[in-house]
């Protein structure tokens, strides 16, 4: 039985386990080979069973370091009215953070 907890970062969840990479949203403050602690587990397997949180698991987080901090691709933005004569365009690249995960830790 692989040991994988749940958690939420930036709004989002992702499934993780100890060795994995996880894409997210950029956290303020943060550099590359810093390390990060997200407190906020929803859900944690290990070889005894299942812990689920209301909201989240008390004593449980999740240790990872900072691998890479970039921008993603670019994604265009156009808006366009007939006859009118209006065009806008407009790019957005979104910041992202790739995080290794080191454990799953009890505080």
């Amino acid at each position: 039985m692989a040991t994988y907890a749940v958690v939420e970062i930036g709004g989002k969840q992702y499934r993780v386990e100890a060795g994995m990479e996880i894409v997210h949203e950029l956290l303020p403050g943060m550099a590359v080979g810093e390390e990060v602690r997200f407190d906020r587990v929803l859900l944690v397997r290990n070889g005894k069973g299942v812990e689920i949180g209301r909201p989240h698991v008390e004593g449980v987080e999740v240790v990872g370091k900072v691998v890479e901090v970039g921008r993603g691709p670019k994604v265009i933005i156009q808006r366009f009215s007939p006859k009118k004569g209006y065009r806008r365009k407009k790019g957005h690249r979104q910041p992202y953070m790739r995080t290794r995960i080191l454990a799953i830790a009890r505080r």
